[in-house]
């Protein structure tokens, strides 16, 4: 039976003589919890570890696309869409995207993500053509004004991701961790790109029919871990992968939080660890908020609780409000303006 080691991450000037540092970043672990199937929850310390498995989550991760992971990054969300489920239409033209991104900027975002397909609950496939039409044109034009920070490209396909990189985008955000373009490892492999690996269960028009596991931490860690497997094997560094478990995309609300209550677990993939869950359906469910856009302070608290235990990005909507409590969580546990 396989044991997994969760570190039980901690923050602040209080750190113990026997901890080590987590991912190479500020936070620092002295303990571990050893789950298993079945139930198994173990507290145990560092010594217990496996020497592989020490050595993954307290590695440094690499910079990406000019970006540094010593403290949490945020990855501003542009749907250049007419159907996405928070700010489908108001963005889906060069001349109000480009104003969407630098407003992102200057409300501190550190990487743009651009997507022109929707991958809401129910969406239907966008034609390569058209989703190339929607997004090759605005990182275009987000580089013609001056913008030199990174952008990550959205998309599930390779001829969409080979065009946004050809106008200037720096990364891939694959939500299907290429397992619906077989091409799509090639084309990163190739140019040496930095890519997202999501977990979803389904593709969008079903993934939230019904969804199952057998238990959706580990379900979601192995198929991750196997995804980091198929990409390295594909010739794709390690170190240019970024993980993210896809709060949403095929699961429950209870998945979602069994999932949020055990994030660390993920630094196990020895990859920089991403979280998306803004505006998702279960913060409208739990923060009574069934309009999308209202869902902003349950947005930054989840963020927040994600930041908590090692996340090294976050993608998110609402970039001020998350930036400007990121900044006062990280000054009040540390006691640091700096």
């Amino acid at each position: 039976m396989t044991d997994y080691y969760r570190p039980l991450v901690q923050f602040g000037p209080n750190r113990s003589a026997d901890a080590v540092v987590l991912a190479g970043g500020d936070m620092w672990f002295s303990q571990a919890a050893l789950l298993g199937r079945g139930g198994r929850r173990d507290i145990v310390a560092i010594s217990a570890i496996p020497d592989s498995v020490l050595a993954r989550l307290t590695a440094p991760r690499a910079a990406i696309a000019g970006l540094s992971f010593e403290r949490p990054l945020l990855m501003g969300i542009l749907n250049v869409t007419p159907d996405s489920f928070s700010d489908g239409g108001q963005f889906n033209t060069p001349a109000t995207a480009f104003a969407q991104a630098q407003a992102m900027v200057r409300d501190g975002a550190d990487i743009i993500d651009i997507g022109g397909e929707s991958t809401r609950p129910g969406a239907q496939t966008v034609d390569d053509d058209a989703e190339i039409t929607r997004t090759a044109p605005v990182i275009a034009a987000i580089r013609r004004g001056g913008y030199s920070g990174p952008i990550s490209i959205d998309t599930r396909k390779a001829r969409v991701a080979r065009a946004a990189l050809g106008a200037g985008a720096d990364m891939v955000n694959d939500v299907s961790a290429m397992t619906y373009d077989t091409e799509m490892a090639s084309l990163v492999a190739q140019g040496n790109w930095p890519v997202v690996l999501m977990h979803a269960k389904g593709t969008p028009d079903v993934m939230q029919t019904a969804p199952s596991y057998g238990d959706v931490l580990f379900d979601v860690y192995d198929a991750l871990a196997a995804r980091v497997d198929y990409a390295t094997a594909a010739g794709i560094s390690r170190d240019r992968i970024i993980v993210d478990p896809g709060i949403g995309f095929g699961k429950t609300a209870e998945h979602n939080l069994t999932l949020l209550a055990d994030l660390a677990l993920f630094h196990g993939l020895g990859c920089t660890l991403l979280l998306g869950a803004s505006r998702k359906r279960f913060i409208g469910t739990l923060g009574n908020a069934p309009n999308a856009q209202d869902r902003g302070p349950g947005s930054v608290a989840v963020a927040l609780a994600g930041v908590a235990q090692g996340v090294q990005m976050l993608r998110v909507h609402d970039i001020a409000d998350t930036r400007q409590a990121l900044t006062l969580w990280w000054a009040a546990m540390t006691g640091d303006r700096a």
